[in-house]
């Protein structure tokens, strides 16, 4: 049982299936791609890889920008697919670091090694806030195509809200790494967006 990878190539293409669905602009394979990159130059700061990678591929699995509850169906999703290949505690870790994703809040674990691992994975999936400027405008339009259905003026005062939820933390990322890497970038990027999306 612990041999067998938690994520395997079936598991792979089936995932991958959902991430090419023509909805997503965003939240695609390219950042599922982006985030497995990560996670392999981090790889030795990991506790758990595999427990991160099979976040990673799973975190975004459910996504329906006019939902609410992506997060715990992904994670319910991860649970599903991946019982039988781990025990249960690592599969409840999986599952809560997707969940996470929801508010980018750590989740509580008693293990200092699975807060790391979370901590890390929360950045990742963030870092697209730090890229180039042009990167960063990309994404944003990206994100504008999932929510084609939003008119503007709803969209564009809760995209403030939701950068503004950002600038408004002591820090953007939980990790020392990505805080030196990519804060100063993300602060910039994000205050620029939310005066384009104000002005």
């Amino acid at each position: 049982m612990e041999n067998e990878p938690l994520i395997d190539e079936p598991l792979k293409r089936e995932l991958s299936a959902l991430y090419r669905a023509e909805s997503r602009h965003y939240h695609s394979l390219a950042h599922i791609e982006a985030m497995l990159t990560l996670a392999g130059q981090y790889r030795a700061s990991l506790h758990d890889p595999e427990a991160v990678e099979a976040a990673i591929w799973f975190h975004d699995a459910i996504y329906d920008s006019r939902a609410k509850d992506n997060e715990a169906k992904s994670a319910a999703l991860a649970e599903k697919k991946l019982a039988g290949r781990t025990d249960a505690e690592r599969l409840s870790r999986v599952a809560a670091m997707i969940i996470a994703t929801a508010t980018h809040e750590l989740p509580h674990f008693d293990d200092d090694n699975a807060v790391r691992d979370a901590a890390l994975f929360l950045d990742m999936d963030l870092a697209i806030l730090g890229a180039a400027p042009d990167a960063f405008d990309a994404y944003e339009q990206a994100v504008r195509r999932e929510y084609g259905w939003v008119e503007e003026p709803m969209w564009r005062a809760g995209r403030s809200a939701v950068l503004r939820s950002f600038l408004a933390r002591p820090h953007i990322f939980h990790t020392e790494e990505f805080r030196h890497r990519l804060e100063p970038q993300a602060r910039q990027n994000v205050a620029r967006s939310i005066e384009a999306l104000e002005a």
